[in-house]
């Protein structure tokens, strides 16, 4: 009877651990297979949960079989087989969840997949491993294992004929590799510059001592003029030669007075550096140069007194003298009663005598 009952309690540990994939509920379960999501509203067991030693195994439970209902769900869709996976294509999701951060946008193409899409270039998926001949075993095309396989591969490097005898190729091979990686990393940064729309050099170098830019040259021979004994005082400037100006360019010419930094004002001086400053500013009048003032005012009635000497109009009768110096002068004629004499007007004109 000890064995039956030993069998019997093993039956039933198992039945425990793979329990069945069909669980019954009051409610319906809600489901957004889209989201993943499944929404129990089924009432909980109060009772159960108060208890200390059956509340996580009651809510263990629980998530178990709401799990089971949402993967039986998934299953229910079409299915189909990829790269030798068996996967479900997910529908819409119903159920809008908020973000804390916007949708990330799509990365930028590099030129090469640009290329690449113009021409209907698709990239095929290589081998992760290959086979060696001269290790006879698969070697990684990648990894620290790839890198542990040529080092064993390539134990011994044969010098060429046309190179020096006493090359070092472990250090030249080094090198080459150090630049190929330089290479891909400057062409990431191109890629990058490029998707921002930044302006870059045409030349994709830094510059160098045989490719240096004006500034740099002017800044070099300013500090080299300045290293002299006398820093400078007795030595000639080239034709046509500007003086370096930028950031940082004082600080390299040796000799200068360093500016130095102002300590850290306490509370009460930054106070009291403020309230002079506003006094400064209220308390200023602007500066009034007479003699200025004048000058401007007799200037401003010259031109005046052009310009209406130029817009006036020249009277009829007008008599021209010669000479350099001639002014002209006009006189009016003056103007008949018509037949008719006012006694009240006083008349005018030559007297009579």
């Amino acid at each position: 009877m000890d064995i039956v009952n030993e069998i019997l309690e093993r039956e039933q540990k198992k039945a425990e651990k793979y329990k069945p994939i069909t669980v019954e509920k009051h409610l319906d379960v809600e489901f957004d297979v889209g989201t993943l999501l499944a929404s129990d509203t089924n009432d909980l067991d109060l009772k159960v949960i108060q208890r200390d030693n059956e509340r996580d195994k009651y809510l263990e439970a629980l998530t178990r079989d709401n799990t089971q209902l949402l993967l039986n769900k998934v299953w229910e869709l079409p299915t189909e087989r990829i790269d030798e996976a068996i996967v479900v294509r997910l529908p819409v999701p119903k159920t809008l969840l908020p973000r804390s951060k916007p949708v990330p946008k799509p990365k930028p193409l590099t030129k090469w997949q640009e290329f690449a899409k113009a021409k209907g270039i698709t990239k095929k998926k290589k081998d992760k491993a290959q086979w060696d001949e001269q290790l006879q075993k698969w070697v990684p095309l990648f990894g620290f294992k790839k890198a542990a396989a040529e080092k064993e591969k390539n134990w011994l490097i044969e010098v060429p004929q046309n190179a020096d005898p006493m090359t070092d190729m472990y250090e030249k091979k080094a090198s080459e590799k150090s630049e190929k990686v330089a290479k891909n990393e400057l062409q990431r940064l191109k890629n990058i510059a490029r998707a921002r729309k930044v302006k870059i050099p045409r030349v994709g170098i830094p510059v160098t001592s045989d490719k240096a830019s004006a500034t740099q040259l002017a800044t070099a021979a300013v500090v080299a003029k300045a290293s002299t004994a006398s820093l400078g005082k007795f030595q000639d400037k080239l034709p046509k030669e500007k003086e370096a100006r930028g950031k940082g360019i004082h600080e390299l010419i040796p000799g200068k007075e360093r500016k130095r930094k102002a300590p850290i004002p306490t509370p009460q001086q930054e106070k009291q550096n403020n309230l002079n400053l506003i006094d400064k500013i209220l308390n200023k009048r602007p500066k009034i140069d007479m003699e200025k003032a004048v000058a401007k005012h007799i200037h401003t009635e010259q031109i005046q007194r052009s310009e209406e000497k130029k817009t006036a109009k020249p009277s009829k009768g007008k008599r021209k003298t010669k000479g350099v110096n001639a002014t002209n002068f006009t006189a009016k004629k003056p103007k008949a009663g018509k037949g008719q004499r006012n006694p009240n007007k006083k008349a005018t004109g030559r007297k009579r005598r």
